[in-house]
């Protein structure tokens, strides 16, 4: 077709300028059959989200207050515990050091070459015993001599006693002068001197020799050897051989604050032992059981606290110097207090409450007051009788009135037994008419199993 001849159809209306690049009419109608089957779900997944029971705003509004039919039919598992009746202590808690009664270096009181060590390791020893042993030979030897000197000065002092009896006799008889009879007396009470000097330098020499075994002075435990056999030591070695502590009985140094030290006082003016006992840094392990002794005579100003010192048998060496504990005091006792588990106990805005389980198994909210806590129970003064059920497990999305179950109730109402809703299968086969297929009595009835179920059922249908 030329040009002259499409134009003058054009203009006799004969021929339309974009019939020839216009797609087919069926063409044209394809573009919005994806756009329709994208709205299709989206209405199918709304229409879902606000009309399927328990996911509704409505339905979730009313699960959360504890009433409506989804609430009913799925209460919240929870774990629960009685309140109790029983003696509660009332506790000064203080940081603390174990501090042994003795503690003592063991040095060598005399100087020498040390010959053997009479002791192991971590060994514990008694008052007395055997720890090391000093070459004697030399202390032998200042022995000898002291007592060569006192019998050498004895025998002088018998002469001089027999020639003072001599002239005493000539004296009476005014044979001899008056100077001659007192130089005699003099003389004699002279070497009386030297013999008890005499006796002095053979007890010291006796007492070196004595110190040439060195004993434990006290008992306790031994700790790791300062010195090897074959060295000399000496007097005055700062470190010494050894250093033995006493730990039974041991002490514990603690700390209380200034508030709490007239309570102290006022329980031991009583004259009562007040019990002590020490617990581990985690405050988790009992360590040992103790009485308290003392109470030191002033307050530290720059930390306001006043130090006490309690005792501890230790039997079971669970103790050990310079370890840190918690120390806890008992100045009182609260007898017959309601104690609940400290799992219990929630804290809002509105202070400490409880969840308390009512005999319809509905929850309510219960303000408490808490008092001392011992171990995992708390005493309440207040809000909590004794016998009363309470949460300790699964309080999290708990409200004043919501349904719980307990793990001994049986499932409520509604409640699916074995399967869950969404897993069972529909069975029903479809009908060669198209129909929908009856489900089997075996499929659930839950939402999201019938839709399944029809489904399937509609694609047997088909030819």
């Amino acid at each position: 077709m030329n040009d002259n001849r499409k134009t003058s159809l054009e203009q006799q209306g004969v021929l339309h300028p974009a019939a020839e690049t216009s797609p087919p009419l069926h063409r044209r109608r394809r573009w919005w059959i994806p756009v329709a089957l994208v709205l299709l779900v989206i209405a199918a997944a709304a229409a879902w989200y606000f009309y399927s029971p328990g996911t509704s705003p409505e339905a979730q509004q009313r699960g959360a207050k504890g009433g409506g039919p989804n609430a009913a039919s799925r209460p919240m598992s929870v774990v629960t515990a009685n309140a109790a009746t029983a003696d509660v202590g009332v506790y000064i808690t203080g940081l603390g050091t174990v501090t042994p009664l003795h503690t003592v270096t063991v040095r060598s009181r005399v100087d020498g070459q040390l010959l053997r060590v009479a002791f192991r390791e971590g060994q514990m020893v008694k008052a007395g015993d055997l720890l090391g042993e000093i070459d004697p030979r030399p202390f032998q030897v200042q022995l000898t001599q002291a007592e060569g000197q006192m019998a050498r000065d004895q025998a002088l002092l018998k002469n001089a006693q027999v020639d003072l009896e001599r002239y005493r006799t000539l004296f009476e008889q005014d044979s001899v002068a008056r100077q001659q009879l007192d130089t005699q007396a003099a003389l004699v009470r002279q070497y009386e001197g030297a013999v008890k000097s005499d006796q002095g330098q053979i007890d010291n020499a006796r007492l070196q020799l004595t110190y040439a075994h060195i004993t434990a002075p006290v008992a306790g435990r031994i700790g790791l050897r300062q010195v090897d056999p074959g060295n000399i030591v000496r007097a005055s070695d700062q470190n010494g051989i050894v250093v033995i502590t006493q730990l039974q009985p041991i002490s514990v140094i603690f700390t209380v604050p200034e508030d709490q030290v007239s309570t102290v006082m006022k329980r031991m003016r009583s004259g009562e032992k007040l019990p002590v006992e020490a617990w581990d840094r985690a405050d988790k392990n009992k360590l040992a059981a103790g009485v308290l002794v003392t109470v030191d005579n002033q307050i530290d100003p720059t930390t306001g606290t006043v130090k006490l010192r309690a005792q501890f048998g230790n039997e079971e060496f669970l103790l050990f110097p310079n370890q840190f504990v918690n120390a806890k005091l008992l100045v009182d006792v609260l007898a017959n207090a309601t104690v609940i588990p400290g799992a219990a106990v929630q804290r809002g805005a509105q202070g400490t409450f409880v969840y308390v389980v009512q005999s319809d198994r509905t929850v309510s909210v219960r303000p408490v007051k808490l008092g001392p806590t011992q171990g995992e129970r708390v005493a309440v003064s207040e809000g909590v009788k004794a016998g009363e059920m309470l949460v300790v497990d699964g309080a999290d999305k708990l409200r004043d009135g919501a349904r719980v179950q307990l793990p001994g109730d049986a499932p409520a109402a509604g409640e699916p037994r074995g399967k869950g809703p969404g897993k069972g299968k529909g069975k029903g086969k479809g009908r060669k008419d198209g129909g929908d297929a009856p489900a089997s009595p075996d499929a659930t009835s839950g939402t999201d199993a019938a839709p399944g179920a029809a489904k399937r059922g509609e694609g047997k249908a088909r030819p």
